[in-house]
């Protein structure tokens, strides 16, 4: 078995040492910083995903994945940095104005870099004003905002009205997700797609970048 695949399947146990020492074999070895993401951690936490969209496993053996994926990413990261080797995106998350619930927000946000994109996690009690700018700041083409509060639901509302206000619709993209959000509402608000889990908001994600 090559050493990716075993990096693979030691993400989807979740043991983050043999992650990390595979790892670090792997660089030691010469191989390629983005064929570990890809065919390493990257593939692992495909996996996890599917596995956790069909519920045959639940949130702490993600984060237990997540954690061991990090134990990986943080060794190659710089490399890939180094390298000049791009991420497959820039992503701002956050959870909206008013709200400061943020399990489901960091949940996305793991698979979010798990699948190679580079997040800019806002995190939660966050403005139209902030998410706007951070995304034009980094130059992300994605806002994807959360809430678990229906009184807080009309913040999403207002930050794609402020992204339509500076002619910004057309360069970035929001999606919106979190418990008593709906598709209806998504398209309501003029969001460009609703992320309805995890999983469904990184496949969201890979269809727009």
């Amino acid at each position: 078995m090559d050493i990716v695949t075993r990096i693979s399947e030691a993400l989807q146990r979740g043991d983050q040492d043999t992650v990390a020492s595979l790892t670090a074999e792997a660089l030691e070895h010469d191989l390629e910083p983005r064929m570990i993401l890809d065919d390493g951690l990257i593939a692992g936490m495909d996996v996890i995903g599917e596995r956790f969209r069909i519920h045959e496993i639940f949130l702490p053996e993600v984060l237990l994945a997540a954690r061991a994926m990090y134990a990986g990413l943080d060794q190659i990261e710089p490399l890939l940095a180094a390298s000049g080797i791009p991420a497959r995106g820039k992503v701002v998350i956050g959870t909206v104005q008013g709200d400061l619930h943020d399990i489901g927000k960091n949940l996305v946000g793991i698979m979010l870099r798990g699948a190679g994109f580079e997040v800019i996690d806002l995190g939660n009690d966050v403005s139209p004003e902030a998410f706007v700018t951070a995304a034009r700041e980094n130059e992300a083409r994605i806002i994807g905002m959360s809430a678990l509060l229906t009184t807080t639901m009309p913040v999403m509302g207002e930050t794609v009205e402020r992204l339509e206000r500076e002619g910004l619709r057309d360069e970035i993209h929001a999606i919106v997700g979190g418990a008593p959000v709906s598709e209806d509402f998504a398209s309501q608000i003029g969001a460009v797609a609703y992320g309805f889990d995890g999983l469904s908001a990184v496949e969201i994600v890979k269809r727009l970048v």
